[in-house]
């Protein structure tokens, strides 16, 4: 059995290589890859069989990373981040330095701070973004834990984390807010 830094060593192997990993987030089991990665984020489209038009969003580690991949940061943002008090994903009007297919027609960019204990580490020595779509086929149920993710999804894939693969915690998406420049929100998902 793996221990989690086996698995964050054997998840940046892939990620480095281009490649595409299933593991868990602070929501639901995730497909994830270099979120800079055009290839490799052209692969998940192909995996989940997603309509080009629906963006997906990314993981950072740290609220500091934001200014990296938003062009400009709504100043409602910091205390959103600060106050949340389950995962939130902010859709921000303008993202930069990721992949284009990742970006909404507006060029909007949802990106949720991770505070899960595997995610953060793997993003922090990863030092780059990574997208975190859920675990299926699009227009199927998403996985509420591991054991839910279809085999046709795993074989998809280039390496699937060991870490949290037994818990039986039925897990939810996050929250969705957009947020304009001038601070205007629209709550999307609660």
């Amino acid at each position: 059995m793996n221990n989690i830094n086996d698995d964050i060593q054997n998840a940046l192997g892939v990620l480095r290589q281009g490649g595409l990993i299933i593991y868990p987030t602070d929501t639901i089991w995730g497909i994830g890859c270099d979120a800079t990665n055009n290839e490799a984020v052209e692969r998940v489209y192909a995996l989940k069989q997603r309509a080009d038009h629906k963006a997906m969003l990314v993981l950072i580690d740290s609220p500091a990373h934001l200014p990296f991949y938003v062009s400009e940061v709504p100043s409602t943002a910091w205390e959103l981040i600060a106050l949340a008090d389950k995962p939130l994903t902010i859709i921000y009007p303008e993202g930069r330095q990721l992949a284009s297919r990742l970006l909404g027609e507006d060029r909007s960019i949802g990106i949720r701070v991770t505070n899960e204990l595997f995610s953060k580490k793997l993003i922090e020595q990863f030092q780059k973004p990574l997208v975190s779509t859920s675990a299926n086929i699009s227009g199927r149920p998403s996985p509420a834990s591991f054991c839910e993710i279809s085999d046709e999804v795993k074989s998809g894939v280039d390496y699937i984390v060991q870490y949290r693969r037994h818990e039986n915690i039925k897990c939810k998406p996050s929250g969705i807010i957009r947020l304009d420049i001038d601070n205007t929100i629209q709550i999307i998902r609660k």
